[in-house]
């Protein structure tokens, strides 16, 4: 995938205030109108504008795109950071999915999922008549260990804003956030209040932060479900043995059966995510082999060649 220059398709600098952008875009779309336009590549050039402006024209997506970083260039190959837009503070209801998908993959993979699914305005009058405020929407990293027993964590957002010039930057705010036990990645915590304001007294709008985790070195997340790789030795595998595994709520003695193969999984019940019900964690055993760096263990590994009518391809025909 192409990294593309939005402010290079625009024919503006990155530093341009946002009534240059609306102007730049103005110009250029009357000159590449397909309607009107002679250009051979009207209709390509067009629907470049139309999606360098749909990014630069909102301060929040301009300031999410912006620090990605300028050392990209255009036709680049790209694919977005992990997580780079986390935390991140949009409004809902930008656009919709439909409009997202008929813009480039470029912009598919950084706004297109979720940033179609905001929860936007609730209840619109401007005839007098309180209208509550806009609803914002942000995706947070915690630890598992937050989601496994419950914490309370200091976040930070990052808010565009417009200064008096046009020009966009971000601004910090920090909310402390009771994260609940049980949360799993793609729940949504809602923080009443602490979206846009209402007008004319009508409440202000809800804070929903997506909930992502953070990688964490033992194990992975599936839902509630967790994910352990375990190293076992060839006769523990062989044979059979009792072997310390660590699990979210302490380490235990493991029963692995004899005659087990690397890839087998064993499943340890309620000991993932907790909830109603909560979730499992499944054991996947690796058979790991002692090095051969020694000359008594490599008689050792000649010893069992010699031993054992063993053809691990057998299954392949060959």
């Amino acid at each position: 995938m192409e990294f593309k220059d939005y402010y290079q398709i625009m024919g503006v600098k990155r530093d341009a205030t946002q009534d240059e952008i609306k102007r730049a875009y103005r110009k250029l779309a009357r000159k590449f109108h397909p309607d009107v336009s002679k250009e051979s590549d009207a209709e390509r050039r067009f629907k470049e504008l139309g999606e360098a402006y749909e990014v630069l024209k909102d301060p929040e997506k301009r300031a999410a795109y912006d620090q990605l970083g300028a050392n990209w260039k255009a036709g680049q190959e790209f694919h977005p950071p992990p997580d780079w837009d986390a935390g991140f503070e949009f409004r809902g209801g930008g656009f919709t999915a439909g409009d997202a998908a008929a813009f480039s993959d470029f912009f598919e993979s950084l706004f297109g999922e979720h940033m179609a699914a905001g929860h936007g305005v609730k209840g619109a009058d401007f005839r007098g008549r309180q209208v509550q405020g806009e609803d914002h929407h942000a995706r947070v990293l915690i630890d598992l260990e937050d989601a496994l027993h419950g914490a309370t964590r200091s976040i930070t957002l990052h808010a565009p804003m417009v200064d008096e010039r046009g020009q966009v930057s971000t601004r910090e705010r920090k909310l402390n956030v009771r994260i609940p036990q049980g949360v799993k990645p793609g729940q949504h915590i809602r923080l009443a209040n602490q979206g846009s304001p209402g007008a004319l007294g009508g409440r202000a709008g809800d804070l929903y932060l997506e909930i992502e985790f953070r990688p964490h070195p033992l194990y992975r997340v599936d839902g509630r479900d967790l994910h352990l790789d375990l190293p076992v030795a060839p006769w523990e595998a062989a044979l059979g043995a009792s072997v310390k595994t660590p699990t979210p709520g302490g380490t235990i003695d493991l029963k692995v059966p004899p005659g087990s193969s690397g890839g087998r999984k064993l499943r340890l019940k309620g000991r993932g995510i907790p909830g109603d019900p909560p979730g499992d964690l499944y054991v996947n055993l690796l058979v790991a082999l002692p090095a051969a760096d020694t000359a008594e263990a490599k008689e050792a590994y000649r010893a069992m060649e010699r031993k054992f009518a063993f053809n691990p391809r057998s299954g392949l025909g060959v």
